[in-house]
């Protein structure tokens, strides 16, 4: 049953209607669970701070906030300062690749397809 009010504070469609997106976005934040625990064992405590609050980000956001918190994960691969000069490639590439997948998912969906 939904709690009264509920719907109104929704600012679109929940993530069940579009599977697709929420499948990506789910799948990024996994692959961000595994990029925070490489920096957490290897004690880059600085991107531990930065990807910290991202998968979670990633599993519960609303369809309106996905390219929010997408983008400011994707912005951890700067050309100057990036996670890929601390972390394996292990674990980058795969979440660069999950982030890409679920911002190509976000513009179809913004030019209807």
């Amino acid at each position: 049953m939904t709690a009264p009010g509920a719907a109104s504070r929704r600012r679109g469609p929940a993530r069940h209607e579009r599977p697709v997106i929420d499948e990506a976005a789910l799948a990024a934040a996994r692959a961000g669970d595994r990029v925070l625990e490489a920096a957490r064992a290897l004690g880059a405590t600085r991107w531990v701070d930065y990807l910290g609050p991202l998968p979670d980000r990633l599993r519960d956001d609303e369809l309106v906030d996905l390219r929010k918190a997408a983008t400011r994960a994707r912005a951890a691969y700067g050309p100057k300062d990036s996670i890929r000069d601390v972390l394996p490639e292990a674990v980058t590439e795969p979440f660069m690749e999950a982030l890409d997948r679920l911002v190509r998912e976000l513009n179809r969906r913004d030019v209807g397809g």
